[in-house]
């Protein structure tokens, strides 16, 4: 594993059908731990394989993976990454989302059981997670009622999920067609605005770093 400490987005391009897309997840790390923020869909062993490879933190040195939500495309490959670490990755999920990655309960977009995983800790709003400098949990719902995001102190950062997305790194409002309940998830976007936010990973979109608190503002107020 690198020396120090850090974080980064991980684009992963996915097939989905005739479809390909692209996504980024967050990696972070430090001398104890790697960890790695969603999973993509399903069947992306290979692909999050060989992308951790290229970075700070190779596959066998992830040790925890925290879920963002329920939704496929977030907790799909997560089987598969466990099955491959011989269950030593620790997963940590919102108390909401674990009985949906238990395989107890359908996933609410899809309507399906997924292939059960396990959940070593069950987070709720304001968990504090000390691990690579310390990682805040902030309870995010609307764009699924389960959602969280994810604040890293030392950098600043906001691990949104799909809390909030991004074009051209721009700041833009969680996708409305994936977003059930949009007043929520706005209310959401409004408690962000008490962090300290210098840049926000978005899984649909990638980084951003420009007028952070502007668009956080503008987003909650329900202007695009």
């Amino acid at each position: 594993m690198a020396a120090g400490s850090g974080i980064k987005a991980v684009q992963w391009s996915m097939q989905a059908g005739e479809h390909t897309f692209a996504v980024h997840a967050a990696l972070l790390w430090d001398e104890n731990d790697g960890i790695l923020v969603d999973t993509g869909i399903p069947g992306q062993l290979e692909v999050i394989r060989a992308s951790l490879a290229q970075e700070a933190v190779p596959f066998d040195k992830l040790t925890k993976i925290i879920i963002t939500h329920q939704d496929l495309d977030h907790i799909g490959s997560l089987p598969e990454l466990l099955s491959a670490s011989e269950g030593q990755i620790e997963v940590f999920a919102h108390e909401l989302t674990k009985p949906y990655l238990l395989g107890e309960v359908p996933i609410i977009k899809r309507g399906v059981l997924v292939p059960p995983s396990k959940v070593d800790v069950a987070l709720q709003d304001g968990d504090e997670l000390p691990y690579c400098g310390g990682i805040q949990v902030i309870f995010t719902p609307g764009h699924t009622p389960d959602h969280i995001s994810l604040y890293h102190k030392p950098s600043k950062t906001l691990i949104s999920g799909d809390a909030l997305t991004s074009q051209d790194g721009v700041l833009m409002p969680p996708n409305k067609a994936f977003t059930p309940d949009m007043e929520q998830a706005l209310s959401s976007v409004a408690k962000l605005l008490d962090y300290d936010i210098e840049t926000v990973i978005t899984y649909h979109g990638g980084v951003c770093t420009e007028r952070i608190q502007e668009r956080l503002a503008a987003i909650a107020a329900g202007e695009q």
